[in-house]
């Protein structure tokens, strides 16, 4: 696999970017994509397709949404699955992609030759730590436990007040209905409060989805950080990591 080392761009979080407002901006007079207050979008999904075609119809739908909103794509740099559908949407549709991996699961998530930049981490932790810096947004395409472990951990950190920005479930034919039904059991045992139940976001189809996430508001203050990330502070979760690997 021929790839070369690059030095990757550096981006603000995002938790700034966004007024209510701005977020339902109609057209940039550019290209005639529409205008976003998003500049990147971390998607977590399978490495797997799922048995139904309506998966694999969602991961294509949701990177032709992101193109046409003029939004960049972050995701776990894998090419195979639901993760190689959405990155190939979003590459072929002249957008940016950055895939984040750990080098050690290159051989089993990387087949062929990868789109855009990919940037190799050391481990699970960093690669979610880089993920979540360069996004402006978050979704979740159907997935197993690593989409749902990446999923919670950034609900969590909303709810903590690490971060404020829109954390959605992309719930295609009711995928994640048993996981927003556990979730509400929750909210009326007393474990989870109202308004951490609003921090998810969800929708059937790419589409809404977007647009529910440009509307949300969050409830959240921000200001909490991890001692040993003290000097990342602008950043709101790690870091700057080494840079990674890249093929075009």
């Amino acid at each position: 696999m021929a790839m070369d080392a690059v030095v990757a761009e550096k981006s603000g979080g995002g938790a700034g970017a966004a007024v209510a407002a701005a977020a339902a901006a109609a057209q940039a007079g550019n290209g005639g994509e529409r205008r976003s207050r998003f500049q990147r979008i971390c998607v977590y999904c399978g490495s797997a397709k799922g048995r139904k075609p309506s998966y694999q119809d969602a991961a294509v739908e949701l990177g032709k949404e992101l193109v046409e909103r003029g939004i960049d794509l972050v995701y776990g740099g894998g090419s195979i699955g639901l993760m190689g559908l959405v990155s190939h949407a979003v590459h072929d549709g002249g957008r940016h992609v950055i895939g984040v991996i750990p080098r050690s699961l290159m051989p089993r998530e990387v087949t062929g030759e990868p789109v855009g930049e990919v940037r190799a981490v050391s481990g699970m932790h960093e690669r979610k730590a880089e993920m979540a810096r360069f996004a402006d947004a978050f979704i979740a395409l159907p997935g197993g436990y690593g989409t749902l472990e990446e999923l919670l951990e950034v609900i969590t950190w909303a709810q903590l007040g690490i971060h404020k920005k829109p954390v959605g479930l992309l719930n295609v034919d009711g995928f994640y209905d048993p996981l927003l039904s556990f979730i509400d059991m929750a909210v009326n045992e007393g474990f989870i409060k109202e308004d951490a139940r609003r921090i998810i976001i969800s929708a059937p189809t790419a589409k809404e989805l977007v647009l529910k996430l440009e509307e949300y508001v969050p409830e959240y203050e921000v200001g909490l950080v991890w001692e040993d990330q003290m000097p990342a502070a602008a950043h709101g979760f790690a870091p700057e990591l080494e840079p990674g690997i890249a093929s075009s």
